[in-house]
């Protein structure tokens, strides 16, 4: 049952149907796959002493006009020239969210000229971007304080220190694929989760934090992996490779716990291990709303997050233009359905080793040798994305640089 609101217009969601009802319809929302998107994320430091702590205030006057609320209250948060929007993270890691766009092409070229922009004014200020999935130098340090990041920090602090790492050292990339049309979408879905371990050690960049090396190949995902399975771990699973995308993530939603609970005070700290199945049963002194439960979405980190499209999140920061070498490789994969099936054939046996990709990289001879595969299948579906002669030349060197060492791992 959905009740409307009178007092704050928002719809009160009375049952799990109105839940359900509500999650299927904003998460997942099918046709052609037309659009593709980037989220960057990089760390930033002093450009002299790259160790040194770089504070919120310094970040504000440097990123100006681009600030986000968050750090500048009174900054106009202008898009970038290229049309990307500024965020920073609890750790004071900068993030630009590209628009998306029709072609690979016109998406790295607005995207480039977006970084371009966001280097200058971080170079005029002495600052630089990080180059790794993970802060190399520092140790994990808050410049960002809001309700919600105190109320994450109170929770994720619970488990151990993972939560802080994440928070405050780690950059990822992410891309943003549509989810296609209905009949396409879980094999789509599947495709995209099994192909995510071998890419995750092929593109592995997180293996110093701190001053250390770690042991691992990609610290970044081994502090998501460390957080909480009930927010973190994939949604689709070998395991049960045909369940109906929908229904699995339906399922996800409701019996994850709460991370804030967004309140008129500074605490936004949810009681412990309440789900929202739980706060729709009545759990809270309120009954939950479907901005609610949007929020609660938005506190949900599976390694691939619908979001209307398919939102992957398990790649690690690239150095320089070596970002637009994973999202070549996973448009190319998800272009055509043949050519998707074959990647989650190629992926399938693999699909469910995050830990060791995370921690061995493509030292990993299984992942190594899945991720050669994927890249020569990446290869030769490239021409279909329609780059410019000289982009597709790049990307290929690239990509074929990349398969070398995945060659050699596998060896």
């Amino acid at each position: 049952m959905v009740m409307s609101s009178e007092l704050d217009r928002t719809t009160v969601l009375g049952d799990t149907a109105g839940a359900a009802g509500h999650i299927a319809r904003i998460c997942f929302k099918t046709g052609p796959p037309r659009l593709t998107g980037v989220e960057l994320e990089w760390t930033v430091h002093d450009a002299a002493d790259p160790a040194r702590p770089v504070d919120r205030e310094r970040l504000r006057r440097a990123l100006g006009r681009h600030s986000p609320d968050t750090i500048g209250g009174t900054s106009p948060a202008e898009p970038l020239p290229g049309g990307g929007i500024v965020t920073v993270e609890p750790g004071g890691q900068v993030e630009i969210s590209a628009p998306p766009q029709s072609s690979i092409a016109a998406l790295t070229a607005a995207t480039e000229t977006d970084i371009a922009a966001l280097t200058a004014v971080l170079n005029a200020a002495g600052l630089v971007l990080g180059h790794t999935g993970i802060d190399p130098w520092r140790p994990p340090r808050p410049v960002v304080e809001t309700p919600r990041y105190q109320a994450m920090r109170c929770v994720f602090d619970q488990r151990g220190p993972a939560g802080r790492t994440m928070m405050y050292s780690t950059a990822g990339l992410q891309v943003c694929l549509d989810a296609g049309e209905p009949e396409r979408l879980a094999e789509r879905w599947a495709a995209v989760h099994a192909v995510g371990p071998p890419l995750l050690a092929a593109f592995a960049t997180a293996d110093r934090h701190a001053g250390r090396h770690t042991g691992w190949a990609s610290a970044r995902m081994a502090a998501w992996l460390a957080i909480d399975p009930a927010r973190t771990r994939p949604v689709w699973s070998p395991a049960r490779p045909d369940r109906d995308p929908v229904a699995a993530w339906i399922e996800y939603v409701l019996a994850a716990p709460l991370l804030c609970v967004r309140d008129d005070g500074p605490d936004w700290t949810p009681p412990t291990g309440v789900t929202f199945a739980d706060w729709l049963a009545g759990a809270l002194p309120r009954p939950p709303t479907t901005d609610d439960l949007e929020y609660h979405v938005s506190t949900l980190f599976p390694p691939v997050r619908p979001r209307g499209y398919l939102e992957v999140r398990y790649l690690d920061a690239q150095p320089g233009r070596e970002w637009t070498l994973p999202l070549a490789v996973l448009a190319a994969l998800l272009a055509e359905p043949a050519t998707t099936r074959t990647a989650l054939t190629v992926a399938a046996p693999v699909a469910d080793r995050w830990h060791a990709a995370a921690r061995y990289g493509l030292a990993d001879r299984p992942l190594a040798a899945a991720a050669a595969a994927l890249f020569d299948l990446a290869l030769t579906a490239l021409p279909g994305l329609d780059l410019p002669a000289g982009t597709r030349e790049e990307t290929s060197r690239g990509i074929r640089r990349r398969r070398a060492v995945a060659e050699r791992g596998h060896r």
